[in-house]
């Protein structure tokens, strides 16, 4: 390798350990806050290494509850953000497969605009029409109910977008031969596009199951009782407790650490299939 290629994969590579420490230095102090008894935030020593109570803080966290100090099990908030992350992923997977379908392989009127209507979509998230969505679920009867948490999250321009864009790029001699095999609509979709699309599938099932599991405002604002609260949300009420002078910043970054395990196991069992979908040409 010429000397400043060498240098250069140096630079490279000092760049992206630079990076990867300044991600991992804050996770590993949570982790080592996580293992510290109280009195070590009041006395401001926590230190670089764990401390002796990481067992007992963790388990106090996922499965015991502190009543004294207001903190509930996690345990049933992971497994609630679990369902709403993967009705949301899921949600907004089939309902943008077969928008986009619809819109790359149909003639109907005004086929254009019904896509442009759904890209300009994208200018419009939860967060700005937050209040008219409220109104909505609200006079449905739909607070603190799954269909509250997960219904308005799961319309998805930028999937409906990304799928017509894999779709158009499949060769025009498939749909030919499909036609020519007698296949219909849907036996073309089930058979060539699904197989075709796997990749591009899991890529945006890691995207949207990560957007689904870091949802904080709306489950903030549809729930009420305890049993439907986010892991999020969780966290943010312990903050307050430790806010209000509750010595509780112990469980607060348990229960952050806990919260990160879920999105990173999706993240490491989907890699490949996740690297090819973002990486692969013919898009």
């Amino acid at each position: 390798m010429p000397p400043r290629a060498n240098l250069r994969a140096i630079a490279l590579h000092a760049a992206l350990i630079l990076g990867a420490a300044a991600l991992a230095v804050p996770i590993w102090l949570a982790f080592v806050a996580a293992t510290r008894a109280s009195a070590d935030f009041v006395a401001g020593d926590v230190g670089w290494l764990p401390g002796p109570h990481g067992f007992a803080n963790f388990w106090t966290v996922l499965a015991a509850g502190d009543s004294a100090d207001g903190l509930p099990p996690a345990w049933p908030m992971l497994l609630t953000t679990l369902v709403v992350a993967l009705l949301i992923a899921l949600g907004k997977i089939a309902v943008s497969l077969p928008a986009a379908f619809a819109v790359t392989y149909f003639r109907f009127p005004f086929r254009s605009l019904a896509f442009w209507t759904i890209f300009l979509t994208l200018m419009l998230p939860v967060e700005v029409r937050i209040v008219p969505t409220f109104q909505v679920v609200a006079d449905l009867g739909l607070l603190n109910s799954w269909a509250g948490l997960s219904l308005p999250l799961i319309a998805s321009a930028t999937a409906t977008f990304l799928f017509r864009q894999t779709f158009m790029s499949v060769p025009d001699e498939l749909t030919e031969a499909a036609r020519i095999d007698a296949a219909g609509p849907l036996r073309f979709f089930f058979d060539v596009l699904l197989p075709l699309s796997r990749t591009n599938v899991a890529a945006l099932f890691v995207i949207l199951f990560i957007y689904g599991w870091n949802q904080y405002l709306w489950p903030l604002m549809v729930t009420t009782e305890p049993r439907f609260y986010t892991i999020v949300v969780g966290i943010q009420r312990l903050a307050l407790a430790a806010d209000e002078g509750t010595a509780v910043w112990h469980y607060v970054m348990a229960t952050a650490i806990l919260a990160l395990v879920p999105p990173v196991a999706v993240v490491v069992g989907m890699r490949k299939l996740f690297v090819r979908g973002l990486v692969e040409t013919e898009k």
